[in-house]
């Protein structure tokens, strides 16, 4: 399958189809083979609607076949329900996994404004066959969003297996804005001499981008720009235990965009990449204290905003639970 920028961004199905073309074409999948939904997304980790469209795909340009059976032939032979390897595909681990990534990181971004929404209400069970159900995907892609959502502190996993999603309510959002208050300044003193200005360079750039296009931005966007100072910054401090502590405050960061366009137009977009950027261009002055100092500023409203923010949610009416979502 090809590799780089340009073939990540092909939809799912036309790199499945892509795979079985090569394949197809290297002799790897004999005339005559039958080609199913249900293996083929096992082997993907993808759901069965991308394999459809592949399938599809191939159909049309003639290289498979319909027959008086489940599946599709390859070529014009008897069919043959052999079984369809992952050497037959080629599938090396990079190759695989690049559609499997792409499948989760694709659908993420909905499944986490569920969690988060939901987590502002309380304590909720997360089904994952459920889930792999209701977005047409493979278990396994299912698990890597849940293994994903579970990694930034939306869910745990208990003795029984079972997910829970980690309620957020107004005290512990509270909690973990004093937690960033106390140690990002802290963390951002040490860092300062150890972050490469060419990184400096290039997370400036990228916010100037964003600000010029707000509010037109999306989830996974707004989520480099905090990472960008919260994360890849405060990463070069000398101490790991505050960056071990701090990665536990991460779900705030993602709350708010998820909270802000629950609400619509009853609240004011937070346009929190100015504030980035006052902290940054201090930096790349070489002005530590002051880019502290602005970035104790910037977490200082940011408390202020998000819990007003939650109140403000905490009186909507309580959402539809999603299918996969049980109280």
């Amino acid at each position: 399958m090809p590799q780089g920028e340009g073939s990540a961004r092909r939809p799912t199905y036309e790199r499945i189809a892509g795979v079985l073309r090569s394949a197809m074409d290297a002799g790897r999948l004999p005339p005559g083979l039958v080609l199913s939904e249900v293996p083929l997304s096992r082997l993907f980790g993808a759901g069965r609607s991308p394999v459809k469209q592949a399938l599809a795909q191939l159909e049309a340009d003639g290289l498979v076949r319909r027959f008086d059976g489940r599946g599709l032939v390859v070529g014009n032979a008897a069919p043959n329900r052999a079984a369809v390897t992952p050497a037959m595909l080629n599938l090396s681990a990079i190759a695989l996994g690049s559609i499997h990534e792409r499948t989760a990181d694709a659908l993420y971004y909905g499944v986490e404004r569920e969690l988060i929404l939901h987590s502002l209400r309380g304590a909720f069970r997360v089904n994952e066959l459920a889930l792999s159900r209701h977005l047409d995907i493979g278990r396994s892609v299912a698990r890597d969003i849940l293994l994903r959502a579970q990694a930034v502190g939306l869910l745990e996993k208990g003795d029984n297996s079972r997910w829970t999603i980690v309620p957020l309510g107004h005290e512990r959002v509270d909690q973990f804005y004093e937690l960033r208050l106390l140690l990002e300044p802290v963390a951002l003193a040490q860092a300062a001499p150890r972050i490469p200005p060419e990184l400096l360079a290039t997370v400036n750039a990228r916010h100037c981008e964003a600000s010029g296009k707000w509010p037109d931005l999306d989830a996974a966007t707004l989520d480099r720009l905090e990472e960008d100072l919260h994360v890849a910054c405060l990463g070069f401090a000398t101490n790991p235990e505050i960056g071990e502590a701090l990665r536990r405050s991460r779900t705030v960061m993602l709350s708010g965009k998820h909270v802000q366009r629950a609400l619509g137009a009853t609240a004011a977009l937070d346009r929190f990449m100015d504030e980035h950027v006052e902290v940054i261009e201090a930096l790349r002055r070489g002005e530590v204290q002051a880019a502290t100092q602005s970035l104790a500023r910037h977490l200082a409203s940011s408390r202020t905003k998000a819990l007003d923010r939650l109140a403000a949610f905490q009186r909507l009416p309580s959402p539809e639970p999603a299918p996969y979502i049980d109280a």
